[in-house]
């Protein structure tokens, strides 16, 4: 079953930012991109399980706080070394100034 969570405000998130975001037993992080546009993908680097969240956002990149390795946030894609492994993502959509994400 497909089910919207809410996730923050959109004002939670300064653009080209990260936060965190903790729902049952999973971390994800969540992205604001310079564009405006939200995205989501897992909270912990698939390299070494590190938050995300703690990491440095440049345009579309989250870089890991540990290794330094990047992500797109967009696609999850492992962009630079050490990370080789994609992160998942997750559908976002905004309404009323509140992010949500989608979980299945």
């Amino acid at each position: 079953m497909t089910q919207w969570i809410d996730a923050c405000a959109t004002d939670d998130i300064d653009e080209e930012d990260v936060i965190r975001f903790d729902h049952g037993s999973a971390t994800f992080a969540i992205y604001h991109a310079p564009e405006g546009a939200f995205y989501c993908t897992d909270g912990l680097c698939s390299h070494e399980q590190v938050h995300l969240a703690d990491g440095l956002v440049m345009e579309h990149r989250i870089e890991c706080p540990k290794h330094n390795g990047q992500f797109d946030y967009r696609t999850g894609e492992a962009k630079r070394a050490p990370v080789c492994v994609n992160l998942k993502t997750y559908p976002t959509k905004v309404e009323g100034g509140r992010v949500f994400i989608q979980l299945s």
